[in-house]
């Protein structure tokens, strides 16, 4: 930590931090412990009842992208510590994370890299000018005078810079617009994945926390969407602390920093990341002895739900009627009049941007498989289908060839809707969708290589493979419109719930919240672990609106322009064994189709274990910069340009430690991307990309199994 930050985070300071925190950790505790038991009963009542809804059509891939990294490649950064910018070899990996090297060379040779960048609930700006209006923003009252150096200059017209508003900021350029494009594409790519970094296939811990979070803050009376719900549980509580805190930092620390405005900002950017680093490392600590000891706690909590559960169920029912008997009545006329007359015209907003988006996603899958198959006749057949088929394997996880599918849903405007039920942002709905989009897409492609690969061993020269893969494509595309109704079907009623059940909670509060406390003696003390008032309580009110959501989106599925199907159709045609096909061991279509001799194969095998495969090739060779402007090539007067017009100082006097955003140093393994060891340094230690899209960090309101499928 540097002299200045230091000075304003002085021991006194940093014990007063670790206070608050501790404080706001101890009241999300209680709730977490609350909602665990809630969780757990359901989780378990869910096993027992649950019908499981429509069954998908297509096949779920469960290890995506091992081995693989999305991107690399070389773009300037600045160094904040000598004020220099300098050339790095970026390289994304499987789990997201962007991961920095000295150069090409360091990441070849196995180095440790300089810097690892979790980019869970940044922003990717393309714009100084915006970045500087948001670090104005950021401390009020400090603002650069005109003529004043402002904080951050770009040496070229192409800047990407990720933004938190508690952590460090990274500042990165590249020469044209193309690639600034293209970068764009894969950080955007990198926030949208880490943003839905809590695991989904916990059916008790991940519902246990999001609803505590949303307890917590109502309780604040902080009703609807909150945008830095992002992250895995660490980060996310971290964000929970930093918006209570720093705002008293600011009140307290902003007067008294020193220096011009742009220095001030810097300080203060560097003071706010100091912070959320000490937050962050509190945060794991306690959030880690929390879940231990629920789990702990777990095999007797689910032993006593397993053997009375038919009582519990029958004591919720009974609080159920008592709290339905006095707030239904009042919900019913709040959705009457606040509520209904507003459901279509949302429903619409998202509907339009959200059908495009899988739209374009099934154009995309189309072209690419006709592509293939063109390419097929007219480039010789077999021999290239190994190279073809593994470029299409990935293509869900192609940032700029999915970004056309993306893009469709940045035209979702609420406009003054918006405003009416407090949705403070559109974000969670476009990142949810957008990797609906991305699970769709490679669902259609893993299907497609599953038959494909099944048919091969009968097919007889290239006229039947292409006939094969034009019948196959035909076949799934089928597939991929009855899933893509149903996925979108479930997306709009969570997305109708998430705007509405905070607005009717926060409208109901003055004249229900008061009075719920009457309603605990109902409970039995045996199973008051496993049933809550205030869950109850929000049940009965998502009851309310329940029916209306559900018959706003069946009257949807009946207007041809979004493509939907209704409710009550059932697939045709479906494959009952397909589903055994995709429990095969995983296609590896260079070894069994690539045409390869056998001692070329085993060659090509122990290159691509020791070398990661980039999803995205690079195509246009040799950077313009990796040449000209590496420190070993810089030119005096290219060297001043990059200086960002300060003095230049010796990068070996920077700091050698590796930054990870979100989270504390630690020792680096010397292991490149595709290796495990690297989450254990990342805070985001699970690889999110095998994770099935879920509603954890969209739809908070879980639904308990009687209601779950209508």
């Amino acid at each position: 930590m540097g002299d200045v930050v230091s000075t304003h985070l002085d021991e006194g300071r940093r014990q007063h931090i670790a206070e608050r925190t501790g404080k706001v950790l101890g009241e999300f505790c209680r709730c977490y412990k609350e909602q665990y038991g809630v969780a757990l009963f359901n989780s378990v009542r869910y096993e027992i009842e649950g019908n499981g809804g429509p069954q998908a059509q297509l096949l779920h891939r469960k290890v995506p992208l091992e081995d693989h990294v999305i991107y690399s490649g070389n773009l300037f950064q600045y160094i904040e510590e000598n004020k220099k910018w300098r050339n790095r070899f970026c390289v994304v990996p499987h789990n997201y994370g962007l991961v920095l090297y000295e150069n090409k060379l360091a990441y070849e040779r196995d180095l440790p890299p300089r810097v690892l960048v979790n980019s869970a609930g940044y922003k990717i700006l393309t714009s100084v000018e915006r970045y500087l209006e948001l670090v104005n923003s950021s401390l009020p009252g400090v603002t650069p005078k005109s003529g004043q150096s402002p904080i951050l200059k770009c040496p070229t017209d192409f800047p990407l810079i990720l933004w938190h508003p508690y952590a460090r900021h990274y500042y990165f350029c590249v020469m044209t617009g193309k690639e600034q494009e293209k970068w764009r594409a894969v950080f955007q790519d990198c926030v949208r994945h880490c943003n839905n970094g809590i695991p989904e296939d916990s059916k008790v811990e991940a519902p246990a926390f999001t609803d505590a979070i949303r307890m917590y803050r109502q309780a604040k009376e902080q009703y609807g969407t909150w945008d830095m719900l992002c992250g895995n549980e660490t980060q996310v509580l971290s964000n929970l602390v930093m918006e209570e805190l720093l705002p008293e930092l600011r009140t307290t620390i902003g007067p008294r920093l020193k220096g011009k405005a742009p220095e001030r900002q810097r300080t203060w950017i560097q003071i706010s990341d100091a912070v959320y680093r000490m937050v962050y490392e509190q945060t794991k600590a306690q959030y880690d002895a929390v879940t231990a000891k629920c789990e702990q706690e777990r095999p007797q909590m689910e032993s006593t739900i397993r053997t009375d559960m038919d009582q519990i169920i029958t004591s919720k029912e009974h609080l159920a009627s008592k709290i339905r008997a006095f707030v239904l009545p009042k919900a019913e006329v709040c959705v009457r009049n606040h509520v209904q007359p507003y459901i279509s015209s949302i429903l619409e907003a998202l509907m339009t941007p959200t059908s495009q988006g899988f739209a374009e996603a099934r154009e995309v899958f189309f072209k690419e498989v006709t592509d293939m198959n063109m390419n097929i006749v007219n480039e010789g057949g077999m021999e290239k289908l190994a190279e073809y088929m593994e470029k299409l394997s990935h293509l869900a996880f192609h940032p700029v060839k999915m970004q056309s599918c993306y893009e469709k849903m940045d035209q979702l405007k609420l406009e003054g809707l918006q405003q009416r039920f407090d949705v403070s942002s559109t974000s969670v709905f476009k990142q949810r969708a957008q990797i609906h989009m991305r699970q769709q897409m490679d669902d259609a492609v893993y299907t497609f290589e599953t038959l494909l690969h099944q048919d091969l061993g009968k097919l007889q020269g290239k006229d039947d493979v292409c006939k094969s893969i034009q019948r196959i494509l035909e076949r799934v595309l089928k597939k991929f419109d009855y899933d893509s109704s149903t996925v979108r079907k479930k997306f709009f009623r969570e997305a109708l719930l998430q705007i509405t059940i905070p607005f009717l909670l926060k409208k109901l509060a003055p004249t229900c919240k008061g009075e719920l406390a009457k309603f605990q003696e109902l409970i039995f003390e045996d199973f008051a672990s496993f049933i809550l008032v205030e869950n109850t309580y929000e049940e009965v009110v998502l009851q309310s609106v329940m029916k209306d959501i559900m018959q706003a989106v069946k009257e949807a599925a009946v207007q041809r322009k979004h493509n939907l199907y209704r409710d009550s159709m059932v697939m045709h045609n479906s494959d009952p064994n397909l589903h055994l096909l995709g429990e095969g061991v995983p296609i590896d279509w260079a070894e069994e189709h690539g045409g390869q001799p056998e001692a070329e194969l085993a060659t090509e095998k122990r290159r691509r274990a020791k070398q990661v495969v980039s999803v995205i090739q690079d195509d246009e060779g040799v950077l313009p910069y990796e040449e000209a402007l590496t420190k070993e090539s810089l030119g005096d007067e290219v060297e001043k340009q990059l200086t960002n017009g300060t003095d230049a100082t010796q990068e070996s006097s920077a700091p050698k430690e590796v930054a990870v955003a979100g989270a504390v140093p630690e020792p680096m393994s010397h292991q490149k991307p595709a290796c495990n060891t690297l989450h254990h340094h990342h805070p985001n230690p699970e690889p999110v990309s095998h994770q099935r899209p879920g509603c954890h960090t969209l739809h908070q309101y879980h639904l308990c199994p009687e209601l779950m499928f209508h």
